[in-house]
């Protein structure tokens, strides 16, 4: 507001204080709606006419999809840790296959849908609007799993079908560690539209208090957007490179880091002309050159996967890979020579081979990796394909057991630098758990090295001069009190009884209450991932969520706990949740879902 600048946050139909409901992310109703409120925005008193809007995660994916729709007043968006496709980069499938991240989010998102209207607010009819949204919420993890291809369902809202639809300008900012940093290079070169691209170190946070660090002054960033967008002021924004980027420096690998060190680039186009380095994959390891053709076999245990961390980290604790060495050695592992020189990559890391499989469905993982001269290997980039979608995600095809197949397997996106006397490894595995869901078969992978080829989107070096960001700087936040302080545990380990590899994790209850409006939150949660390394089927995963809003005398309580497995042809979904004013329940809906599984 010093600069100039309404802020106009908005309750999503169905949710907050907003009457309605809400049937599933990214409606064309929310959409429509948001198209509504910018054109009411444009026609108060207090507004010039000119728009913008901001948010981080579903909010970055509001303002493409919005853009998109092109209401006349919104001349500009920053859109933060979001996708430009729901099915390709989000946290619903990655490569065609399943990500167990969508769980999670089911939960917190059934959960947090079936939070009552404050009534103060609203009034005494909360307690009506809170039943309405509660019965009349599907399960959402079920109505996600009946579109297992990218079919219509997720072509809606996915701006990529067209990024000719996005006519204002677009500042796309993104962090390394976070799980949609994909979506930014895939936006620069697919829109016409002024835009500019920002990377740092960062998991899904706001880049003036993510972690790893270096932080730096996002909001001051904004600021110049807005004026030259939404003000027309000429400040120069749009004479920055298209795309700046913190390249990531080798450090020691570790479940969480507090900075990452490395420096800023700058690329004035993207895609940047160069030419990717190919390294052959061969009997003796990743080579300059190709090899002598040698058929390799690689069938991982159910379990491996233990230091591949979250898909989506947080930055909060530890969420991060870890040190992939256990992973590593039982994987097929390519690995260069002690490199001479540093070799920098900027991009997506690509590996162009022939294979076959024994089963159908199978899975390919590929794990990028900065070797130490000690053997610690630090994950740099991963990708996943479920050979069933080798020729795309709309139409998959049955793998024919022995028939090779040529695939495409491309990474995610990494800004990084291998130092010299390091060495540049290739890891792939048929399984990554807890990460992926597994096939019903443990599939046997034969890879045709020789003249298979790891491409590498090496960086030449950048025109210009290295891009200087301000300081981090932010208001101080809304006045809070730690009633209850919370402790979060990971644990993972063997059931020596059962043979079960299992993750364990708990958020035990927190308490806080928000001053200045009397309002107290309390959160707990939890849950449990177990598989036997013998059998993909013995997959199971358990979760429950207890939220709790209070003031005063009021306080109400929701509870969802679900839980998930497969069978040879379906997934198996079952889940309660609850609700409670004070202490007494209210509200209970059960769910018992079977969904067939669609070559996955």
């Amino acid at each position: 507001a010093g600069h100039g600048y309404a802020g106009v946050r908005v309750d999503i139909r169905g949710s907050g204080e907003s009457d309605g409901v809400l049937s599933d992310e990214y409606s064309q109703q929310e959409l429509d709606d948001g198209v509504e409120v910018i054109a009411w925005i444009a026609r108060q008193s207090w507004c010039s006419g000119a728009v913008g809007m901001m948010g981080i995660s579903w909010g970055g994916f509001n303002g493409l999809q919005i853009a998109a729709l092109r209401p006349p007043a919104l001349k500009a968006i920053v859109t933060i840790c979001s996708t430009d496709d729901r099915y390709r980069d989000d946290v619903h499938f990655m490569g065609g296959a399943l990500l167990t991240a969508k769980f999670g989010w089911a939960s917190v998102f059934q959960l947090f849908m079936a939070h009552p209207p404050d009534p103060v607010l609203v009034g005494d009819r909360w307690r009506r609007m809170w039943l309405e949204r509660i019965d009349a919420a599907p399960l959402f993890l079920a109505q996600w799993l009946r579109h297992q291809r990218r079919d219509a369902y997720w072509k809606h809202g996915s701006v990529c079908e067209d990024y000719g639809a996005i006519a204002c300008a677009v500042l796309a900012v993104g962090g390394w560690t976070d799980g949609y940093t994909n979506a930014i290079p895939r936006l620069l070169a697919g829109l016409s539209a002024p835009r500019l691209g920002l990377i740092g170190p960062w998991a899904h946070r706001y880049p003036h208090f993510a972690s790893p660090e270096p932080r730096i002054g996002f909001l001051q960033e904004a600021l110049r957007w807005w004026d030259r967008w939404l003000k027309g002021i000429d400040n120069g924004v749009m004479d920055e490179p298209m795309l700046r980027t913190w390249i990531m420096d080798s450090v020691r690998p570790a479940a969480w880091h507090e900075e990452r060190p490395g420096r800023w680039v700058g690329e004035p186009a993207w895609p940047p002309v160069a030419v990717p380095r190919r390294l052959f994959l061969t009997g003796e390891g990743l080579r300059a050159a190709p090899g002598e053709d040698v058929a390799l076999t690689v069938r991982t245990p159910q379990s491996l996967g233990a230091a591949g961390g979250s898909w989506c980290p947080f930055g909060v604790g530890p969420d991060d890979a870890d040190d992939q060495r256990d992973d590593d050695a039982l994987s097929l592992v390519f690995d260069t020579e002690v490199l001479e020189s540093a070799v920098e990559i900027l991009g997506a890391p690509v590996l162009e081979i022939d294979v076959a499989a024994d089963r159908s469905p199978a899975v390919l993982v590929a794990r990028l990796c900065d070797v130490h001269p000690d053997g610690a290997s630090l994950r740099v980039s991963y990708g996943v394909l479920n050979l069933t979608h080798r020729d795309g995600h709309e139409v998959p095809k049955p793998v024919v057991p022995g028939q090779v197949m040529q695939v495409r397997l491309q990474l995610n996106d990494a800004g990084f630098r291998f130092p010299a006397g390091h060495r540049i490894r290739v890891a792939l595995s048929t399984t990554y758990w807890p990460m992926i869901w597994p096939g019903p078969d443990a599939a046997t992978v034969t890879v045709f090295a020789g003249s298979g080829v790891l491409l590498l989107p090496e960086r030449a070096g950048a025109e210009g001069a290295t891009p200087v960001l301000p300081e981090a700087v932010t208001a101080a936040p809304a006045r809070s009190t730690v009633l209850r302080e919370g402790q979060s545990s990971r644990t993972a380990g063997w059931d020596d009884d059962t043979g079960e590899r299992y993750f364990r994790f708990s958020d035990t209850p927190s308490v806080v209450r928000i001053d200045d409006i009397g309002i107290e939150l309390e959160n707990e949660g939890g849950g449990e991932f177990g598989i036997r390394d013998d059998d993909p089927l013995s997959a199971r995963a358990e979760l429950r969520r207890v939220n709790t809003v209070s003031r005063g005398e009021w306080r109400v309580r929701t509870e969802f706990v679900m839980r998930f497995s497969a069978s040879r042809d379906a997934f198996h979904v079952q889940a309660v949740l609850s609700a409670f004013d004070d202490a007494v329940l209210i509200r209970r809906r059960e769910w018992d879902e079977t969904i067939p599984r669609d070559l996955m």
